[in-house]
């Protein structure tokens, strides 16, 4: 019984390539009391994995936190697999605004103590009594009485390319964080004003409005399907939105736009941009703002340093990513000072530019390949490889790629090969070929045909 995921990114999107099916990226939440969360975690994996599920999801005593990416065909099936439970009767699945067949590329179901990391002792306060869930329509006209606050909860990096206009944007890189800030910014208001929050899905302020009407505040409001939801139900009922940018999502996207408007700025020179991007260097991966220009320019990276680094050997770049110091560097979310152009906290509600239109706004796999087969042997005096072809033809021509987590990747030409001892200009599943190779490979390594 298969339940982790055992395909790479790159050979999951090839297959989804090659299926050619349309998918639906969504997502969904549902607190409720589960007693067995890792038998509930394998039971969803096999159900999932057999419908050609995708995505990130989270599972705890407390409930489930599920981004999900479902082939369109199956999206009926998948419904039936939730409703097996009673809490997920009926739950409100959040489709996304912007379709993407490559959103996710892995199944990874996880057993968490939360279902999103809130700091908060639950056992303290009524996790049930939560505040007055708003629909578009009537989250836009909150937002137009005088006596309302409106907080964005989600993170810097998340705000930054979009939110509510006139909505307080704490500079925090987590929930747990935001919430006694909030706080501590609002408490002289408990009676007075309507506090009204809102982030990407509605999971996080589900446990905010508890936790704030725990604390005294009267008059709590929130976002009903956060602003996924939202962005749906404007473009249904043709109202204004009062929402400018961009929505951050976290999958491979990075993003989907809800208005045209551009407001912020790439961080390396400042042109209006909000396309996220991490840094090319797998030892600091910075989640940062960069336009195609400077993309080109720094080769993906956040920096110079970084960009010198991408250039050493495999070998190298290991060596600096070891040790718990340099550990603790990698998956930062956007604060460096390298990043000159960078904005948090208190934002602008101007748009700097107009986003052009049908661009595609995810980070695409760098690379669009096919697998060929796997390395059997090398020779190393005479420097040649050995590989046994299981998937497609490799033609004389062809342009090749041999990776594996030491090789790392390496792209090579077909101008030459022996199959099955002979030389030849091409070879089928089931074929030897013999090449030289210009570098060592080793036995893990694996072959791919790139494709135009």
């Amino acid at each position: 019984m298969q339940l982790y995921n055992t395909l790479s990114a790159e050979e999951r999107a090839e297959l989804i390539d090659q299926a050619g099916k349309k998918r639906l990226t969504l997502s969904f939440y549902a607190y409720a009391k589960i007693e067995n969360p890792k038998q509930f975690r394998d039971d969803l994996f096999v159900e999932w994995n057999q419908l050609d599920a995708l995505g990130r999801t989270y599972v705890a005593k407390e409930g489930i936190n599920a981004q999900m990416s479902i082939p369109a065909e199956n999206m009926e099936a998948f419904r039936k697999t939730l409703e097996v439970y009673p809490f997920m009767r009926g739950i409100r699945l959040n489709v996304a605004v912007e379709q993407d067949d490559h959103s996710f590329l892995k199944l990874t179901i996880k057993v968490r103590d939360k279902i999103v990391a809130d700091g908060l002792n639950d056992e303290t306060f009524d996790v049930t009594n939560i505040g007055v869930h708003l629909k578009a329509k009537e989250f836009n006209q909150i937002l137009e009485n005088p006596n309302t606050i409106v907080v964005d909860f989600r993170n810097h990096y998340e705000s930054e390319i979009g939110h509510f206009k006139g909505a307080i944007t704490p500079d925090v890189e987590t929930f747990r964080e935001s919430l006694p800030i909030i706080y501590e910014q609002l408490q002289s208001h408990k009676e007075d004003k309507n506090l009204v929050m809102y982030c990407t899905g509605g999971i996080r302020c589900e446990k905010a409005s508890a936790y704030f009407k725990h604390q005294g505040f009267k008059n709590v409001f929130q976002l009903e399907g956060g602003i996924i939801n939202y962005a749906k139900q404007i473009k249904e009922e043709n109202l204004e939105s009062k929402f400018i940018g961009k929505n951050f999502v976290f999958d491979h996207r990075l993003g989907e736009r809800i208005t045209d408007d551009i407001v912020s700025q790439c961080h390396q020179c400042g042109k209006p941009c909000d396309n996220h991007t991490n840094c090319e260097n797998e030892g600091c991966h910075l989640l940062f703002i960069q336009c195609d220009e400077c993309k080109t320019a720094m080769e993906n990276c956040c920096s110079t340093e970084c960009q010198e680094i991408i250039h050493l050997p495999l070998v190298e770049q290991v060596k600096l990513r070891r040790g718990i110091k340099n550990g603790n560097m990698i998956f930062r979310k956007g604060k460096s000072d390298k990043l000159v152009y960078k904005h948090s906290g208190e934002l602008s509600d101007i748009s700097l530019a107009i986003s052009e239109k049908g661009k595609d706004i995810r980070q695409k796999i760098k690379v669009k390949k096919t697998f060929l087969g796997k390395a059997e042997h090398y020779y190393t005096k005479a420097q040649v490889g050995l590989f046994f072809i299981e998937n497609q033809e490799l033609n004389i021509g062809d342009k090749i790629m041999i990776s594996g987590p030491t090789t790392g990747n390496e792209e090579l030409l077909i101008d030459k090969m022996l199959v099955n001892g002979c030389e030849n200009t091409f070879a089928k599943a089931g074929d030897k070929v013999t090449m030289r190779l210009p570098f060592r490979i080793r036995l893990s390594d694996k072959m791919y045909k790139i494709l135009a």
